[in-house]
């Protein structure tokens, strides 16, 4: 018997709590889970569980050799990983959650591009603006509008995301152009409700003061994409991320108002798994889209 086995089995029946649950995690019996405990403890010279008909429980002993053991399998499985990465391409399925419009309008390209790239890895995307649990449900990673909340996961920067306040040029010059965040009272706004807080709308006066407005109007959309639709139809005012109204503004269908008032951007974060448990794939892919929105984001060229 391998020492290796003995201390996996050892770690699996200290974190299942029963032999029986570290049999079924390792796929054995629970008479060679015993076994191999048995032999780990006669090779170390020390009781590491005290064992009852209905219980298993570390000594303190064994509790000690546990805290030191975890961390140095952890090490040798990631040491285990990178060497058969280095020697095999890339390959597998990785499941991946990111938010409704970005996703649709800027990384669904990036991971096409990706999977032309890399055919032996396939992708699950998930388009929710649902934050999903990246571990509990599966995800191997998942890109993030906003300050993500999971502590637990590694987080890596992509860009920074403008919020602008956007019109059709037929309706500023129906109903003018308000000048400070107080205008858009006398104003149709149209609202996305998939916003934190939809009906107050964000601003920073040029002096670094709060200018945030409560705003209404009777166009109410679960979509920056719509709202953006609406306002290109001449219904009102949008206030939606540059890389939804990007290509609106370049165009000249809309046009953004109180620039001095932006307030400050909101950032895009990849997330993922610790990287002791990180696979190739996830790294390659993590490493592109680092790559690709580094520097000015290009939905912002053109119009600012």
């Amino acid at each position: 018997m391998d020492r290796l086995d003995c201390d996996r089995m050892f770690i699996a029946v200290i974190e299942s709590g029963s032999f029986v649950g570290a049999s079924q995690l390792l796929k054995t019996s629970s008479g060679q889970a015993s076994k191999l405990v048995a032999r780990l403890e006669a090779d170390l010279g020390v009781q590491l569980l005290n064992r009852t008909t209905r219980s298993v429980a570390p000594t303190e002993a064994g509790r000690a050799y546990y805290e030191r053991l975890r961390p140095l399998i952890d090490e040798w499985d990631t040491l285990d990983l990178d060497i058969r990465n280095i020697s095999q391409s890339p390959r597998g399925r990785l499941r991946i959650t990111a938010p409704q419009s970005f996703g649709n309008l800027e990384l669904a390209q990036a991971l096409i591009e990706f999977a032309a790239s890399y055919p032996d890895i396939a992708l699950d995307v998930s388009f929710s603006d649902r934050l999903a649990h990246v571990v509990d449900e599966g995800f191997d990673m998942a890109v993030r509008v906003g300050r993500p909340g999971d502590s637990s996961l590694v987080m890596r920067r992509l860009c920074a995301v403008r919020l602008v306040l956007v019109a059709a040029p037929q309706y500023l010059a129906q109903h003018g152009t308000p000048e400070t965040p107080k205008n858009l009272a006398h104003h149709a706004c149209i609202i996305d409700s998939n916003l934190a807080d939809p009906d107050r709308w964000q601003f920073t006066a040029p002096s670094g003061q709060d200018a945030g407005m409560r705003v209404s109007g009777r166009l109410r959309f679960s979509n920056a994409e719509a709202c953006l639709i609406a306002a290109e139809a001449g219904h009102g005012l949008a206030y939606v991320p540059a890389f939804v109204a990007g290509a609106s503004l370049r165009s000249g269908r809309v046009m953004q108002v109180l620039q001095a008032y932006e307030p400050a951007p909101y950032d895009v974060f990849v997330l993922y798994p610790h990287a002791r448990h990180l696979s190739a794939k996830v790294r390659l892919l993590v490493d592109a889209l680092v790559a690709r929105y580094k520097g000015q984001p290009a939905w912002e060229a053109g119009w600012q």
